[in-house]
């Protein structure tokens, strides 16, 4: 049973475009696609946190 959501995403399928995360290493910025695969798994697990104001 599909939900109405995955309906809607197959059908928009084509008017979707890729997307490219980038993360900071050593000091400069880099797509995280061009990561080996340990390195894609350590980026998976990382936790991000949101600050708390003063």
């Amino acid at each position: 049973m599909k939900t109405k959501i995955n309906e809607v995403s197959e059908q928009n399928q084509n008017l979707r475009t890729k997307c490219l995360v980038y993360t900071r290493v050593m000091g400069y910025h880099r797509p995280v696609e061009s990561f080996n695969i340990g390195k894609k798994g350590e980026h998976k697990q990382r936790v991000h946190f949101k600050e708390n104001q003063c």
